[in-house]
């Protein structure tokens, strides 16, 4: 009984007192077979994956929505080569047809009201919503507080929204005019066709040409929209002007664009301008299925017309549009990079 309780017994309670020890070694060696190499990499494969698989999802899938939407917004934009790569032409006309219905009596909703602390009561934010898009409209009522802010690059780098509007010391802005060249790194620096401020021409791109799609504001503050060359811009008494990227929403309260405009659905930036002087912007987001897919020619124009706005363009837009108040970003950017590089903005000065 001696030989027994001091041979085996012990050896057994030693074995049953020293298994946890050796569960947790055995738990620390599993940990230190998992591989972040190997969990990156099957991530890695299966963002590349998705991406491959993505187009095919979109064009070919059973979401017809989906579908026309994605087709609408790119066929017509900058890079209509994307959509062809995987549709004939006569199916990108078919489901272009089905597009151009969508959204085209469609009104945007002011969902709610933001008036401007008491500092400065001349400017009020509302936020509007419509069908597919959501977005911020501006509402200046002295229209001779709108100057055109210009990159101290002119040529050769552009400016963040941001950097436009604090150094030209306003309290609120947009971007502006179309732009030549690409926008990232601290390019987009040339605007296209003429740019003025303060009366004199900045930027001169087309010689003694018209500008064909000039948005000016005259020594009255009415908002001009009209084809002028370098030459004429004196006898219009144009203070402040840029290009716009078209179109022409509303001329003379009158709506103007046909169908869906022809542009796309996209992000979107606009001016416009009521009978009493007020000065519209608008601003819809976009590209952000979860919040706001963006809006055709048509929906801002639509937007404009609820405002009664006399005379209305629309801007750059897409990755340009943005809305800055008091040194805030106040829309929602779609992007990867919070802002673009642009070459002029219409900016909102001191009362």
């Amino acid at each position: 009984m001696l030989r027994r309780t001091g041979g085996i017994w012990p050896q057994r309670m030693a074995s049953l007192f020293s298994a946890p020890e050796d569960s947790e070694v055995i738990k620390m060696k599993r940990r230190k077979r998992f591989s972040w190499k190997k969990f990156m990499g099957f991530v890695g494969f299966n963002i590349v994956f998705a991406a491959l698989l993505a187009p095919f999802i979109v064009f070919y899938g059973p979401f017809q929505a989906l579908k026309v939407m994605a087709v609408g917004s790119i066929a017509l934009s900058r890079h209509p080569q994307v959509v062809r790569a995987f549709l004939s032409q006569a199916e990108i006309d078919k489901i272009t047809h089905e597009y151009d219905a969508l959204g085209v009596n469609t009104q945007a909703k002011i969902v709610s009201q933001q008036v401007t602390n008491g500092s400065d009561n001349g400017i009020k934010i509302q936020n509007i919503q419509g069908q597919s898009f959501r977005g911020k409209v501006m509402l200046i009522k002295n229209p001779k507080r709108i100057k055109v802010a210009v990159t101290n690059q002119v040529g050769t780098a552009g400016e963040l929204l941001t950097h436009l509007v604090q150094q030209s010391g306003a309290v609120a802005g947009i971007n502006a005019g179309g732009f030549n060249g690409p926008s990232w790194g601290g390019s987009g620096g040339s605007p296209e066709g003429l740019t003025v401020h303060a009366g004199k021409i900045v930027c001169n791109d087309i010689g003694n040409k018209k500008a064909e799609e000039l948005i000016g504001i005259n020594d009255q503050g009415k908002l001009v929209i009209d084809p002028m060359s370098a030459d004429e811009l004196a006898a219009h008494h144009i203070q402040e002007a840029v290009t716009f990227c078209g179109p022409t929403l509303v001329a003379d309260g009158k709506p103007v664009v046909a169908g869906d405009g022809g542009i796309g659905i996209a992000p979107r930036t606009g001016i416009g301008q009521t009978a009493d002087g007020t000065i519209i912007f608008v601003v819809i987001d976009g590209r952000q299925p979860t919040w706001s897919w963006g809006a055709t020619a048509r929906q801002l124009m639509n937007v404009f017309l609820q405002y009664h706005a006399v005379n209305a363009v629309n801007l750059d837009g897409g990755s340009s549009s943005e809305m800055v108040y008091q040194g805030k970003i106040v829309n929602h950017l779609w992007d990867i990079f919070p802002e673009r590089y642009i070459p002029t903005a219409f900016v909102v000065m001191p009362k």
